[in-house]
């Protein structure tokens, strides 16, 4: 078998075997096909695409390329949530310490922020002494002690998908639809979980700008999941403004407690109590969406949600004083609240442009290894569809510099568009896919 022949197959549109996969792949991962070669491929594949069978034997080859993690020895039963990367998105924060509390064993492996998408582990360090670096065995007795862990990957999961993410992101192959989803399901496979419930965002602030993309990405996921005897569904939800009001890292994280203690801003919250309800039904600990939700929402009251992010935090080496009083998070230096320059509806609230700006002001990285600053951030306390009148405060900055501050001011102004008649609000959900 030739490297060449299998490009050659691919660039005539024909379908590759999986032994065809397994060769490529192995050969790319122990250095014997070289880099011109894979990115040959690579740009085949985004222009001819890949059949449900073939990205299915394309994800577990990446899957087997390194570790895989055998739950079992720890729980029956795990559920993961992943999402596809958005602003404002701290909802596994609040999420997973959720459904631990209504009996369901949930072990994460997350990742940084890239880019405009904020990440979890960055989040989770805003509380001093916090570990993400785990070792297999360290996440396996968590996970079967607490049932209950938030780290960043262990072992060496999926070293293919890497490799391959690094050719892609340099030779204009990013947006190849086959390669994203085996991409994402190499690693949840490789991580262990027998049930994943996938949130695709939409939108201006996502990587699938629009919803026949998105419909598409997340039906190819949930076949993978199915022919690779996982359980899969996935919620397309929307990210053309914020999710919530905080973006940032101790911004978002304070959030995220407010909502375990049944606060939070109301689209948040309504959305984490459908993710919740979702990974809840998948793990039959919930017949229906409908116990779910009173499952997760009894957990919330009764503050039992909160004792397991607290305990997580713990067993993780974070001081949970940071948890308790979050008053003690890292608070920037200069904190602005910017008024309406005008009166009226809010026409749009444009999730990337705000997510830049996070960026910009130290918030996030824009490339891996760039340090962030977890002080710093935006609170965007309006939705599409409200009525402001000129003056009302419209959002606030969180700043350790006055010159960056007085940049993401413009930045977020020019993210904010008005309308004289009134605007329908966004839905939080578009569609799911089972």
């Amino acid at each position: 078998m030739r490297a060449v022949d299998i490009i050659i197959k691919k660039r005539d549109h024909g379908e590759l075997s999986r032994e065809e996969i397994d060769f490529f792949v192995q050969g790319f991962t122990k250095g014997n096909i070289p880099d011109y070669q894979v990115s040959s491929w690579a740009m085949a594949v985004l222009l001819n695409g890949m059949t449900d069978q073939e990205t299915t034997n394309l994800t577990l080859s990446m899957a087997h390329s390194g570790d895989i993690l055998d739950l079992s020895s720890a729980v029956d039963l795990v559920v993961d949530k992943h999402s596809t990367g958005g602003v404002g998105d701290k909802t596994t924060l609040a999420v997973a310490p959720m459904v631990r509390a209504c009996g369901l064993s949930v072990g994460k492996m997350s990742g940084r922020g890239l880019g405009f998408s904020g990440g979890t582990l960055d989040k989770m360090e805003s509380i001093p002494g916090y570990r993400v670096d785990l070792s297999e065995d360290e996440f396996l007795k968590q996970l079967k002690e607490l049932g209950l862990v938030l780290s960043g990957q262990s072992g060496d999961l999926a070293p293919a998908d890497g490799k391959l993410y690094a050719l892609r992101d340099v030779t204009g192959t990013v947006p190849s639809i086959p390669l994203i989803a085996s991409s994402v399901m190499s690693k949840k496979i490789a991580a262990g979980a027998q049930a994943i419930v996938l949130d695709v965002k939409t939108g201006v602030g996502a990587f699938m700008r629009n919803l026949k993309d998105a419909r598409y990405l997340a039906g190819l996921m949930v076949s993978i999941g199915e022919l690779s005897g996982r359980k899969v569904i996935a919620l397309i939800s929307d990210m053309n403004q914020p999710l919530g009001f905080a973006v940032g890292n101790a911004v978002e994280l304070r959030e995220a407690i407010e909502t375990l203690h049944g606060g939070g801003p109301a689209d948040f919250r309504e959305h984490c109590l459908v993710v919740s309800s979702h990974m809840l039904v998948l793990g039959k600990k919930a017949a229906s969406m409908e116990e779910g939700r009173k499952m997760v929402e009894a957990a919330v009251a009764k503050g039992t949600a909160y004792e397991y992010f607290r305990k997580m935090v713990i067993a993780q080496g974070g001081d949970v004083t940071y948890v308790d009083q979050p008053e003690k998070l890292p608070t920037a230096k200069y904190i602005e609240t910017v008024p309406a320059p005008r009166g009226g509806y809010l026409k749009g609230i444009h999730a990337q442009k705000i997510g830049n700006a996070a960026v910009e002001l130290g918030a996030g990285r824009a490339k891996k290894g760039d340090p962030v600053d977890h002080a710093v951030g935006f609170e965007v306390i309006h939705k599409v569809g409200e009525k402001l009148a000129e003056g009302e405060p419209l959002f606030v900055v969180h700043a350790n510099d006055p010159e960056k501050l007085a940049v993401a001011r413009e930045q977020l102004l020019a993210a904010h568009t008005w309308s004289d008649e009134p605007c329908d609000p966004l839905p939080l959900f578009y569609d799911v896919i089972e």
